[in-house]
């Protein structure tokens, strides 16, 4: 195993990760205010379909990306209503949005199979990307891909050191105790929940314009599920995020370069190893109560309605 491999390994992973950093990031905020939103799936391929046609149309990729956040965000805005003004339950509304989005991405797409686009430029550092080794595993990769890091870190900032950060938790451990000092539940929940949608949007659209610059209906092949499933590993903690995103992006590109090598293991085996992965480590933390309840918001997929 080569130094080129390595870094061709180490670089592919941090792209497969990107769209569930971005995807786990927002859910995290949306579930820290107390809603459960099962509908990432279908919020991450309506990003996906829409970032993709708007990048066609336009020929930009920030349109392309900017209409993938705000499809996201009427996704999400019709879950919010239908959860947090109409008071519905949060997992069926969930799985019906996923539905939803599986059925309006196929419909939206129906016309734009086979196309390509241009995907992401990487950046280029003077210098730094040079720099054996370290420069094409550090200083070579796209905007989002860093966009993506910094976002961890400005939602972790958010969430503990500001005061929007400290309703949100307030709203999503206590709501009632939080509306009785003055705190708006609901729009403190709308706003998360629009956040959420928008990353996972982005996200959606990270996987059509970056990774397969092209449409394929049901491209994102359950990463908004992963999604979900990385905020419980991460137990609710935004530095976790990162390396459960990492972790399965690592797996996903493995299956690739197991091929690759001709490993002599069914091609099918490889396919489902990074869901695999991830139900053996979810198996794994929730064994323990302890840890699975550390940080989980205590009011998480409750609704709330104000007496």
């Amino acid at each position: 195993m080569n130094t080129e491999y390595v870094i061709a390994f180490l670089a592919s992973t941090a792209g497969a990760a990107t769209p569930l950093v971005l995807a786990s990031s927002g859910e995290l905020v949306a579930e820290r205010s107390g809603v459960l939103n099962l509908g990432l799936e279908g919020i991450m391929l309506v990003g996906a379909v829409t970032g993709f046609m708007t990048t066609v149309s336009t020929g930009s990729l920030t349109l392309g990306l900017l209409a993938a956040l705000l499809a996201g965000m009427a996704m999400s805005l019709l879950f919010g209503f239908l959860v947090l003004t109409l008071q519905t339950n949060q997992v069926a509304t969930g799985l019906a949005l996923t539905l939803f989005g599986i059925g309006l991405s196929a419909f939206l797409g129906r016309d734009l199979v086979g196309q390509t686009v241009a995907p992401i430029a990487p950046l280029s550092f003077p210098v730094l990307s040079d720099i054996p080794f370290i420069g094409p595993l550090l200083f070579r990769f796209d905007p989002v891909v860093y966009l993506s890091l910094l976002l961890v870190v400005a939602v972790g900032w958010m969430l503990a050191h500001t005061r929007t950060g400290l309703q949100i938790r307030a709203v999503g451990e206590a709501p009632h105790s939080a509306h009785a000092i003055g705190m708006p539940v609901i729009g403190l929940r709308y706003a998360a929940v629009l956040f959420g949608g928008a990353m996972a949007g982005v996200g959606g659209a990270y996987m059509s314009l970056a990774l397969t610059p092209m449409w394929v209906e049901g491209m994102v092949a359950g990463r908004g599920w992963i999604a979900l499933a990385q905020v419980v590993f991460a137990t609710w903690k935004p530095r976790n995020v990162v390396l459960g995103a990492y972790l399965f992006g690592g797996v996903t590109v493995l299956q690739f370069h197991g091929q690759g090598l001709g490993i002599a293991v069914p091609s099918q085996f490889l396919s489902m190893l990074p869901y695999l992965a991830t139900i053996v480590i979810l198996v794994i933390i929730c064994r323990d109560p302890k840890t699975i309840l550390l940080n989980k918001p205590m009011s998480l997929g409750q609704n709330f309605k104000a007496d």
